[in-house]
């Protein structure tokens, strides 16, 4: 069995990291692999999907909402064949916030069980959106690891935890409405209360190959989102990427609610970059680990990355040099936290294999505020070395 550190001595990547590795090196990873940076599916799946069956909140629910990931296809697939309302979030809430998956009349079991897969979610379904009027009865999340005690760690993007937020804020769900989460024995963990924050989703019921876990947990459930906290939206961006969350904002400040973005708060943000920066950067390297083929920056070369091709007429920059890079860090962590605190430069001279890189910006303002801001950055252990470089650089 796989057991969880001392409290207090993990974060909450230690114990992902440890959940992945693990179900790859015991052979109990299923498609698709490799499961490091998702919701990882594992052998027993199905089974622990069918003890939802048992639960007297699934047989009362009338509508479900099930989160697309493959471990949980046989909750979806048990919620369609007992006739109930079953919502799927949409992709990364591109689309809007659900799918309601709607088989055709007289479905087949082979047609329901197409249903309950990512290509069914795909073609059986309409959108459902904010005035969707959804009353959702039970909630189905995935995990990387869960406690017990009913804290939960998902895979670090923060959707389920949104999603859930968003609910609240619509009215689609209560404080009761349960929440039921389907792991492997070995993803349930001691975990520290420390590491939860406000927004985090805690889970009622943990059903696994073997067993089936009440967690009468007592921590309240997110009440809607918080604007000012919720590092998870990395604000303006995600704003950008969610256009209904942007509606749902502009929902509450019509109502008077406080929707001020952590970018908004200086202080604020300051006080939580560290740690949302290293959920994102921690996320980057596993993304990257798991793409075919991405290369190591230990290996030497020399990548010159122009991120801003509109300054590249510039005739004047000014370079900052990066260096104590940790052997194992990759260019997409480095650009990852030169995103985060806003000092993404127009082009990056990225020197893996001597541990380093350059930074060029359109002028030393610019320059200066990097260096500014990069000061005391830690990327996988190592204090980073940032300085103005010892040259002002004439292009070409």
């Amino acid at each position: 069995a796989l057991t969880g550190p001392p409290a207090g001595a993990a974060s909450k990547w230690d114990i992902r990291e440890k959940v992945w590795d693990h179900l790859e090196a015991s052979g109990l990873a299923e498609f698709p692999r490799p499961v490091h940076g998702r919701i990882p599916n594992f052998k027993g799946s199905f089974q622990a999907c069918c003890s939802v069956r048992e639960l007297d909140v699934f047989s009362r629910a009338r509508e479900v909402k099930v989160d697309p990931d493959k471990p949980l296809e046989g909750v979806r697939l048990a919620a369609l064949q007992a006739r109930k309302t079953l919502l799927v979030p949409t992709p990364r809430l591109r689309a809007g916030l659900f799918n309601k998956i709607v088989p055709p009349p007289g479905a087949t079991k082979e047609i329901l069980r197409k249903c309950a897969t990512s290509q069914g979610v795909r073609e059986y379904s309409v959108p459902v959106g904010l005035d969707g009027k959804a009353q959702v009865d039970l909630v189905v999340v995935g995990s990387v690891a869960v406690s017990e005690k009913g804290w939960r760690i998902g895979k670090g993007e923060g959707y389920a935890d949104m999603e859930y937020a968003m609910m609240v804020s619509m009215g689609a769900v209560q404080e009761d409405t349960p929440v039921v989460t389907i792991v492997h024995d070995c993803q349930v963990l001691d975990i520290a209360e420390e590491l939860l924050d406000d927004h985090d989703l805690t889970v009622d019921y943990i059903l696994t190959p073997t067993r089936t876990i009440k967690t009468h947990c007592k921590r309240p459930k997110p009440r809607g989102i918080i604007w000012h906290k919720a590092s998870y939206l990395s604000s303006y961006e995600m704003l950008g990427k969610i256009p209904i969350l942007k509606t749902l904002r502009s929902r509450e400040k019509q109502a008077g609610k406080d929707v001020t973005l952590q970018d908004d708060h200086p202080a604020l943000a300051d006080t939580n970059r560290a740690a949302a920066l290293n959920e994102k950067v921690m996320a980057a390297n596993a993304q990257a680990q798991a793409a075919p083929g991405s290369a190591h920056v230990g290996q030497p070369h020399v990548e010159s990355d122009p991120l801003n091709p509109r300054l590249e007429g510039c005739d004047t920059i000014t370079s900052v040099y990066v260096g104590n890079f940790p052997p194992s860090l990759r260019v997409s962590e480095l650009k990852c936290a030169l995103r985060e605190f806003h000092v993404t430069p127009f082009r990056l001279n990225w020197q893996g294999a001597q541990h380093r890189a350059f930074l060029d910006y359109r002028d030393a303002g610019a320059a200066e505020r990097a260096v500014s801001s990069l000061q005391g950055l830690s990327l996988g252990g190592h204090a980073l070395r940032v300085e103005l470089a010892k040259s002002q650089r004439n292009k070409g």
